[in-house]
């Protein structure tokens, strides 16, 4: 390499964390990090750190958490740091195009699909959900749109039988952050020219919201099984037995023969739990009731009555 650029990072989750990293590991310089502001998290609501701003911290690199960045206060401060790039993995909000006119060379931003599949706020859960073989990660220059400029670089990714959004998200951020670093280095040595999205063949992946982990037993029980690992951990799959809501973490597809409906538990062994679907049955292998704890389907069955014929909806 033989440019150190001057770089702005903007992120926000876990995900953007192994870039940031292998950034500090190289002679670019990091003049000023911006992530979201500390929030209220879990039952408790106590306020908390992004991930992004902890190891910043640990880093020691100045951070900046401004509410909007779309004010002129904003634009005056990075404006004053003159940065060759804006390096944005997963920051959480789109950037405003006098932002993207700040860095000399342009915005890039790393996305967690093959683009133009799956543009938008969760790739990585529609891939799963879908049934895609594959994904990867794409480097991009940001315009005005979402998810629409142009590619620089990507690299694919298997997705396994047993992924789920959680496991598909530590491999896809580590294999971010190296082609973060591959695409810095080919725009040094002037070996990438970006190219546009098709726009004929994008594809979108839409925020998750908590209701969208109501699992639809009409579906069939293989697209189950991939819905089920696709919002795992967020949302949570889940559905109800009367007024109580379960939450389903793991399940598989079983070649059962039955005349039920769907959603109707299946006669089996006392520590199985079988439900039909639209085509086929599921046998559900994790559970969390109303309990709170999740627990495999044979300690959740010792003390579970639902038997053959309850319907769960």
């Amino acid at each position: 390499m033989n440019k150190k650029f001057k770089l702005v990072f903007m992120g926000t989750p876990d995900f953007a964390l192994p870039t940031l990293k292998r950034l500090h590991e190289t002679e670019h310089t990091i003049s000023l990090v911006v992530t979201q502001p500390d929030r209220p998290k879990g039952r408790g609501r106590k306020i908390t750190a992004p991930p992004v701003k902890r190891v910043a911290n640990e880093l020691g690199y100045a951070i900046l958490q401004p509410v909007s960045i779309k004010t002129d206060a904003f634009a005056h401060k990075l404006g004053k740091l003159k940065p060759d790039f804006l390096i944005v993995v997963s920051y959480g909000h789109i950037i405003p195009e006098r932002i993207l006119a700040v860095p000399r060379f342009g915005a890039i931003n790393l996305h967690a699909s093959l683009l133009p599949k799956f543009r938008g706020a969760a790739p990585i859960q529609w891939a799963i959900i879908n049934r895609e073989q594959e994904t990867g990660v794409t480097t991009m220059f940001i315009d005005g749109g979402l998810d629409t400029g142009d590619i620089l670089l990507y690299d694919k990714l298997e997705i396994n039988p047993d992924d789920t959004s959680a496991t598909l998200y530590e491999r896809l951020a580590v294999m971010g952050a190296n082609l973060m670093i591959k695409t810095l280095n080919a725009l040094d040595l002037g070996s990438v020219t970006p190219r546009p999205q098709r726009r004929d063949i994008a594809t979108y992946a839409p925020l998750l919201k908590s209701e969208d982990g109501h699992i639809n037993w009409k579906m069939a029980a293989d697209d189950l099984d991939a819905f089920i690992r696709g919002v795992t951990p967020w949302p949570g799959a889940f559905t109800y037995c009367g007024q109580k809501r379960l939450k389903i973490f793991k399940a598989r597809p079983a070649l059962l023969k039955f005349d039920e409906i769907p959603g109707t538990v299946i006669k089996g062994f006392s520590d199985e739990l079988r439900v039909a679907t639209g085509k086929g049955a599921l046998s559900i292998l994790e559970i969390q009731g109303a309990s709170g704890k999740r627990l495999s389907i044979k300690d959740f069955m010792q003390g579970a009555r639902i038997g053959p014929g309850t319907v769960l909806f």
